[in-house]
């Protein structure tokens, strides 16, 4: 049996899907079925950049800036409910003042232009797309996804199409087959098993509600299959078969700006939230259960997916890295002498040691989910860490060169003014750090704690207005499907919620000049200090000053260092901190000061 997977907009086009390629290699798996993958957001991005000359920002823009506001999936609204200019001015309404005005116009447009082209990409892969086609939907993929499905089946009725994703999870998916009768199937939960049994059953005949998480129908109605019990063992996670990716890649526009990059997987589910979950986090859906790859699996994984390929930089999509991976898959990295680039998210606890060992083996960008440098809001969030170990993280990676992607959220039930006064008053002394991607209020995400238990703080709670902008379906039928709902704002706002952006738009402007780092010179340690209201400026520390420094390497609480250096520390403290050489929070101290560019070389050599 032939099967088309497609990934649609508004995927990545930098990265091929990572969903299509391992049930690309789990339906073959046994030989009898041939799979094709379709970049269907490759090809829609040419489309914009001939028709409209956009380039790759405006692309990002509905792929990774806008998710939030809904732009992407209300784009293909037109086409999916074949209606020219479906609630276009409740759009332009909704979005004046939130997006910028070319970016208002932007969508306007193409919502006019879309459907031509899901009518003509229809008529393109309906003819050779086989017995099932399937897509892959998360983030703003839903409504892309739908009009080609609706648009395939007006084609040819007897088509089948079978939907699965993150955002087909749970509730969600049964809503999404519920509402959308030309959806004839949909996988909730992990689809290694159940694609490749759906399959077998369409080509060979079967029972149908033997497939853990099918939605599906039949003469009698609407069936949802229970979900498996258990998460998929990771012995059974496939390895992804990315091939065709990079050739049409290739012959992509966005090739003239970006370079493609592989995505892996080690592991799914998340260790730390096994043991607490993050109460604002909604990853993970119905498994939250950490399992990985073995060492030596993972290692060959890599490894053979940049011989196969001939690309050295690789996304790995896990929640949390393995910290067995530490001692295991990366020192063999490191010793193979591969020049990998790795991206990796990280619990952002990890000691200098570890950071360096993940630097070695060849990461060079890291994402440890700092979110905050309030240790009050930060146990609020139960992320497991202080707002002086989150600033330990920067420095450290500024040390090593490594990149660190964050935002700064708020809006957590329970936070106070007092909890950001401190912190905001202390910004600036970090903008030499690796500044935040931005700050925001945090969302209400389906299965994470604060939507599963309305009395942590958000007993109000709808669907997002982007759900009511983009379907036409009753309000009980949005809460099912919906991701993001909206809810009364809680925690900080006013004068405080205004100090905080403002200092972190500071941050982001001065980060460019603003250098402070420091050497070990014959037993001293210097200081060199060029921050905008702090700098420029050399700090010479010897003796005790020096081994205080040396002990401010890791945070500390004031008695610890009271007992080590004397009463009198607090008052060098205070100096330090009037120097912007220390971040301080909930009675705990750490320096800021980064290792200049040669100490860095020592200790990578």
């Amino acid at each position: 049996m032939d099967v088309t997977l497609v990934n649609m907009p508004w995927a990545s086009v930098g990265y091929p899907s990572l969903a299509c390629g391992i049930l690309k290699a789990a339906v073959e798996r046994g030989g009898a079925h041939r799979v094709r993958v379709v970049d269907a957001n490759l090809d829609f991005f040419d489309w914009m950049h001939q028709n409209l000359g956009t380039r790759l920002r405006e692309y990002d823009f509905f792929s990774l800036d806008s998710y939030f506001e809904g732009c992407g999936d209300w784009v293909f609204t037109a086409a999916l409910h074949g209606v020219r200019g479906w609630r276009a001015a409740e759009f332009r309404e909704a979005m004046t003042g939130r997006i910028d005005a070319d970016r208002l116009e932007l969508c306007l447009r193409l919502h006019d232009l879309v459907p031509d082209w899901i009518s003509a990409y229809a008529k393109e892969i309906a003819d050779t797309a086989g017995g099932l086609i399937g897509f892959t939907t998360t983030f703003q993929q839903n409504t892309a996804s739908l009009a080609l499905a609706r648009e395939l089946k007006l084609l040819d009725p007897a088509s089948r199409i079978v939907f699965g994703g993150a955002n087909c999870d749970g509730p969600q998916g049964a809503a999404w087959h519920r509402n959308f009768e030309f959806v004839d199937f949909v996988v909730r939960g992990e689809g290694e098993l159940a694609l490749p049994a759906l399959v077998e059953h369409l080509d060979r005949g079967g029972d149908p509600a033997r497939i853990p998480g099918l939605c599906w129908r039949d003469g009698s109605g609407e069936h949802v299959n229970e979900l498996t019990a258990a998460p998929l063992p990771p012995a059974q996670i496939a390895a992804p078969d990315f091939d065709g990716y990079l050739e049409r890649f290739a012959g992509c526009a966005a090739a003239s700006e970006t370079e493609p990059k592989l995505v892996v997987e080690g592991a799914r589910g998340c260790w730390w939230g096994e043991k607490h979950h993050c109460t604002f986090c909604g990853l993970n859906g119905s498994f939250m259960q950490f399992r990985s790859k073995s060492p030596d699996r993972f290692h060959d994984e890599l490894v053979g997916l940049a011989e196969r390929y001939r690309v050295l930089d690789m996304y790995l999509v896990d929640n949390i890295l393995d910290m067995e991976y530490l001692r295991t898959v990366l020192p063999r990295l490191e010793t193979a002498g591969y020049d990998l680039r790795l991206q990796c998210e990280i619990k952002a606890n990890l000691r200098f040691d570890q950071l360096r060992q993940l630097a070695r083996a060849g990461v060079v960008q890291v994402q440890p989910g700092i979110e905050n440098l309030s240790s009050r809001v930060l146990r609020l969030m139960d992320k497991g860490v202080d707002g002086c170990q989150n600033v330990r993280l920067l420095r450290d990676a500024r040390s090593l060169g490594l990149t660190v992607m964050w935002n700064y959220l708020y809006g957590f039930p329970g936070e106070l003014d007092s909890d950001y006064a401190s912190v905001v008053g202390q910004l600036p002394a970090l903008s030499h750090l690796p500044p935040m991607d931005g700050a925001s209020r945090i969302a209400l995400e389906r299965f994470s704690p604060y939507f599963d238990d309305p009395a942590l703080g958000f007993a109000a709670r709808e669907p997002d207005p982007q759900y009511f902008l983009n379907y036409d379906l009753p309000a009980e039928e949005l809460r099912d499907l919906a991701y993001l709902f909206s809810t009364e704002p809680a925690g900080i706002g006013g004068r405080a919620e205004a100090e905080l952006l403002a200092a972190v738009d500071a941050w982001a402007e001065h980060h460019p000049t603003s250098v402070l780092e420091h050497v070990e010179l014959a037993g001293e340690v210097v200081v060199i200090d060029d921050r905008p209201g702090f700098g420029p400026d050399e700090h010479v520390l010897t003796g005790a000053d020096a081994e205080l420094f040396r002990a401010l390497d890791r945070p500390r609480s004031l008695p610890n260092l009271e007992s080590g250096f004397g009463p009198r520390v607090r008052d060098r403290l205070d100096r330090w901190r009037h120097r912007g050489l220390l971040f301080t929070d909930d009675g705990r101290y750490v320096h800021v000061v980064p290792q200049a560019n040669n100490q860095q070389l020592l200790r990578l050599g």
